[in-house]
């Protein structure tokens, strides 16, 4: 039988035998909380299953009922926000990128602001509403900054 090695297990053989201790250390972390966060995914995964099901055979499920829209809704952006955090963190485990990605932090804080939205109650005050469009314009401008110094060193125009 031939064996043949995966092209990404010898890629990552080779860059391990360049790591210095820390970055070894930041590997190690990186994919630790990887497979962490990917149980956690299951499981909210299989908790959201199991909620709309039970609306749906119970609760006789009305999605224009503002609050099961708000529970199902705010349950699935919960579940991409995780999964955009697991995504930055395999990034930094396969590519060796920085720990710390600020365009994919500042993208995560506008998706949870945009989660706080749908879930918002109708009776919420308007300053409430202010801050968090406020923090949401703020977020907004800081990612389209970072993407055009990002694009303008690598040459790209828009």
């Amino acid at each position: 039988m031939h064996d043949k090695k995966a092209p990404w297990l010898e890629q990552f053989r080779s860059a391990w035998a360049m790591m210095s201790f820390y970055e070894r250390f930041e590997q190690v972390i990186a994919l630790v909380l990887s497979a962490v966060i990917a149980v956690i995914i299951v499981v909210s995964m299989l908790q959201l299953i199991f909620i709309v099901v039970s609306l749906l055979i119970v609760d006789a499920f009305n999605p224009l009922d503002h609050t099961v829209f708000q529970s199902v809704f705010g349950m699935i952006m919960t579940l991409l926000i995780a999964m955009e955090f697991k995504h930055s963190i395999v990034r930094v485990a396969l590519r060796r990128d920085s720990i710390i990605q600020v365009k994919t932090v500042i993208l995560i804080a506008l998706i949870a602001l945009s989660r706080k939205f749908v879930v918002l109650d109708p009776e919420v005050s308007p300053s409430k509403i202010a801050a968090l469009a406020g923090a949401t314009l703020a977020l907004g401008v800081t990612y389209w900054l970072l993407r055009e110094r990002d694009d303008r060193a690598k040459g790209i125009s828009r």
